[in-house]
C-alpha cells in the first residue's frame, strides 16, 4: 500500500512539473493549465466592459467557479506531491517550507481571494480586483522554460555590472535634480522644490519628456542639455551589459553541447551524439 501511494504521489509530482516530464499527458495537463489561466485573464479583461458583464454574469460566476475548484486542487497535489523533491522531504517541515516559496505563494493567491469573499463577505467588486493576482501565475509557469532560466542565467553573470549602473544613474539624478533646481526655482514655479524636480530629472533622463515641467532658464537648459546626453549614455549602458550577457550564456550553452573528437580533434554536437558521432567514427576509421 505504501509502495502505491508513493508511486501515485511521484507521479502527481511528474505531471505537475512540465520541466520533469515528457509524456504526453504531462504536456496536456500543462497546456490546459496554461489555457486556464489565459481565459481567467480574459474574463477578467471582459468582465470590465458592463455590457458583456450583465449578459454573462452566470457564465462568468460559474467559470470562475470551476476555475477556483482546479486552482485549488492543483495547489493540494503540489503540496501534497512536493515532498519528492528532497529539498521538501520532511513530511510537514518540508511542505511548510514549500508553501512559503514564491512559486507555492502565487498558486495561492490564484484562488485564494475567492474564498476570503466567501467567508468573510468581501464587496464583490474588490473580489474581481483581487482576481487580476491570477495574472502573477503566468510568471509561475515561465520558471519551467529554457527561455526563463537563460534570462536568470544572464542577470545573475551581470548583476554586479547591472548594480552599479542602476547606481550611477541614480547619483545622476539627485546631481541633475539639485543643479536645475538651484537654477530654475527663482524664476520657475514649476521647479518649487527638490523632490518635483527629482520627477523632472526622470522623466528626461528616460528622454519621455512630457513637458509639463521645462526649465526657462538660460543656465537651466543648458545644463539640461548635458542631462539629457548623459541620459542616453546611462540607458545604453545597462542594455550592453544585458546583450554581452546574453552573447556569453549563448557562447557558454553552445560549447555545452559539443565536445572534441579525440581521433580528429573535430567538434561533434551533443545533440545527435548517438547517431552523427558514430558515424564520424566510422568514416575516421575508413
Amino acid at each position: 500500500m505504501s509502495q502505491k501511494y508513493q508511486a501515485v504521489k511521484h507521479k502527481s509530482y511528474i505531471l505537475l512539473h512540465p520541466e520533469l516530464g515528457e509524456s504526453k499527458a504531462d504536456k496536456i495537463i500543462n497546456f490546459s493549465i496554461i489555457l486556464l489561466i489565459i481565459l481567467n485573464i480574459v474574463a477578467v479583461i471582459l468582465e470590465t466592459v458592463k455590457e458583456i458583464q450583465v449578459k454573462y454574469e452566470t457564465f462568468f460566476h460559474y467559470f470562475d467557479l470551476i476555475s477556483v475548484i482546479i486552482f485549488t486542487i492543483e495547489y493540494v497535489l503540489r503540496v501534497w506531491s512536493c515532498t519528492n523533491d528532497p529539498k521538501y522531504k520532511h513530511s510537514i517541515k518540508g511542505r511548510l517550507k514549500y508553501m512559503l516559496t514564491p512559486g507555492a505563494i502565487i498558486d495561492l493567491i490564484a484562488f485564494l481571494p475567492y474564498y476570503l469573499h466567501a467567508i468573510f463577505l468581501f464587496d464583490l467588486r474588490m473580489l474581481r480586483i483581487l482576481r487580476l493576482l491570477r495574472l502573477l501565475r503566468l510568471f509561475r509557469l515561465t520558471a519551467y522554460t529554457k527561455s526563463y532560466q537563460l534570462i536568470l542565467n544572464v542577470f545573475k553573470s551581470r548583476i554586479n555590472e547591472l548594480l552599479l549602473s542602476f547606481v550611477l544613474t541614480f547619483f545622476l539624478i539627485i546631481i541633475s535634480s539639485c543643479v536645475v533646481y538651484f537654477a530654475e526655482h527663482n524664476l520657475n514655479p514649476l521647479f518649487c522644490s527638490i523632490p518635483t524636480t527629482l520627477y523632472w530629472a526622470v522623466v528626461t533622463l528616460t528622454t519621455a519628456g512630457y513637458g509639463d515641467i521645462a526649465p526657462i532658464t538660460a543656465w537651466g537648459r543648458f545644463f539640461t542639455s548635458f542631462i539629457l546626453l548623459a541620459g542616453v549614455a546611462m540607458l545604453a549602458l545597462p542594455a550592453g551589459i544585458i546583450t554581452s550577457g546574453f552573447l556569453d550564456e549563448m557562447k557558454r550553452l553552445k560549447e555545452a553541447k559539443t565536445f572534441n573528437c579525440p581521433h580528429c580533434g573535430k567538434p561533434i554536437d551533443l545533440s545527435h551524439l548517438n547517431d552523427d558521432h558514430n558515424n564520424h567514427h566510422e568514416h575516421h576509421k575508413h
